[in-house]
């Protein structure tokens, strides 16, 4: 089919800027993409569409957004939501115990039921209008807290405050997947493990964050000076940023010389200011996966740090398996993995860092995941017309 024939719609996040990425190498490709944010946070990641920015008006995010669901999907032939949500963006929600449903709670209770609704609307509709859907999770929005308790001796959900995974939660992910994929002629999941509670053609797709030459590398790891050494938490305990934190301070008095430099709260265009002067990223030691960050990273020429889930690792490709560039760390023996960092010569860290360049330029390339996703777009177009 020819690509000038069909429009496609990414919403409703922009976590991790993976849609945005996406989206601008179908353009490239001939595909009249768009992106549409439903809440832009302070990352502040560019969209075509932004319904909210902060600190904007709540009641007229809710007019736009019921306006996006209406008459906005509609002109759209393609409809590819990501964070395992759609423009209403629904959620899980628990219920007190009886008699402590304060007037907070009901408020609560009453919206979550409105986007729920406005959910099923949603999908009855693009299912009615034989639109063509695509749904790609990215983390959280799949992961159970129960299932990861039972089924990985490390995970995030071991870690966590109560109430960051329960189970109602767990309950409505998967219901919503369930959902999702009724009317989804495809699923994906940029971290394996979420495939572990994907339907079962659900396929494992890289991170699509950036063209390369926006990033170029900078390997500073060879300059006679005290290692930079970057962590950069979104959620302090799901990152382990406290095992992180402790083992620095325990080489720092043993004597060992390197500069820590914890981004926290900063616009994506300010941290990479930082990312750019660092040299080795410690990334999330918890998740099994590594995140958009360690793209980044690896892409300025930065060696990361991260634990990886062996047993998760049988749901990429073969090569991209062989290629992982990565210094794999144990949240048990973050020490000891820093320790062999700041005592590594230094022409080793180097090509470390080369290696993960080379890596991200061969599997994160936004163009050759877009002509993935163009096939298949067009492949479903194409079945259903049949």
């Amino acid at each position: 089919m020819d690509s000038r024939q069909y429009r496609v719609l990414h919403a409703p996040s922009s976590v991790g800027g993976n849609q945005q990425a996406l989206s601008k190498a179908l353009r490239v490709l001939g595909v009249d993409s768009t992106t549409l944010v439903v809440s832009q946070n302070y990352l502040a990641y560019g969209a075509d569409v932004v319904l909210h920015y902060p600190g904007g008006s709540f009641l007229m995010r809710e007019v736009k957004r019921v306006w996006s669901v209406f008459f906005f999907l509609p002109r759209f032939d393609v409809i590819h939501y990501n964070a395992g949500t759609t423009v209403a963006c629904a959620y899980g929600f628990a219920f007190p115990a009886s008699g402590n449903r304060s007037a907070a709670w009901i408020l609560r209770f009453v919206y979550a039921a409105y986007l729920r609704g406005l959910q099923k609307i949603e999908l009855a509709l693009v299912s009615a209008m034989r639109k063509v859907v695509f749904v790609t999770y990215q983390g959280d929005d799949a992961r159970q807290g129960d299932y990861c308790l039972k089924h990985f001796a490390v995970s995030i959900a071991a870690q966590v405050e109560p109430g960051y995974y329960d189970a109602a939660s767990d309950a409505f992910k998967r219901n919503s997947i369930r959902s999702l994929a009724s009317v989804a002629n495809g699923v994906f999941a940029l971290n394996p493990d979420l495939l572990r509670v994907l339907p079962p053609h659900a396929r494992f797709v890289p991170y699509s964050l950036f063209f390369m030459h926006d990033w170029i590398p900078r390997y500073g790891q060879a300059e006679d000076r005290p290692l930079r050494i970057v962590h950069a938490p979104s959620h302090r305990r799901v990152k382990g940023t406290d095992l992180i934190l402790d083992a620095c301070a325990r080489l720092k008095d043993r004597g060992y010389e390197f500069e820590l430099l914890l981004v926290e709260g900063l616009s994506h265009a300010e941290a990479r200011k930082v990312y750019e002067s660092a040299d080795v990223l410690v990334d999330q030691l918890f998740a099994g996966w590594y995140g958009g960050l360690a793209v980044e990273l690896m892409a300025l020429g930065k060696p990361v740090l991260v634990y990886l889930r062996e047993e998760d690792l049988e749901f990429l490709p073969l090569e991209m398996r062989a290629d992982l560039p990565f210094i794999r760390v144990h949240p048990e023996s973050v020490e000891q993995s820093l320790l062999m960092v700041l005592e590594m010569p230094r022409a080793q860290l180097v090509e470390i860092a080369k290696r993960g360049r080379a890596y991200v330029e061969r599997w994160h390339d936004p163009l050759t995941i877009a002509a993935d996703m163009k096939r298949c777009y067009e492949a479903a177009l194409s079945r259903s017309v049949a």
